[in-house]
């Protein structure tokens, strides 16, 4: 799992692919982690939160998905990391859009941290 409680708060200073690495670690902070829920214990963002708006919540949480997405592309990810990174935010948004179920399902099944995990050993191999 993340740790949310190292989310950047300045990206002054650093390098171009350092400040990619701090854009991307804070919108997965915002999108995931954002808030505790007490009563599981589980960190939750606005893709849950968004997620609950029917059709609507669901694109637009695919679409800061795509984000993190284009970032990997522009650091040179292959087209298999792309494709793994692509079929996260699918099956997210696909179950996601499924009432209840789907919101239930965004508690767990966490594209973006996913995705982050992708884009970090990306950086870290180069």
């Amino acid at each position: 799992m993340i740790n949310h409680a190292s989310a950047p708060v300045s990206i002054t200073g650093l390098s171009p692919r350092d400040r990619t690495r701090a854009r991307i670690v804070a919108l997965e902070h915002v999108l995931e982690g954002l808030v505790k829920v007490p009563l599981i214990g589980r960190r939750i963002g606005l893709d849950a939160i968004i997620g609950l708006a029917p059709g609507l919540g669901d694109a637009a949480t695919a679409a800061l998905g795509l984000y993190l997405i284009w970032e990997a592309r522009n650091l040179g990810a292959s087209r298999g990391t792309l494709l793994r990174m692509l079929a996260n935010v699918g099956v997210d948004t696909a179950i996601g859009s499924v009432p209840i179920a789907g919101d239930l399902f965004d508690l767990f099944f966490r594209s973006n941290s996913r995705n982050l995990k992708l884009v970090k050993r990306l950086l870290d191999q180069r």
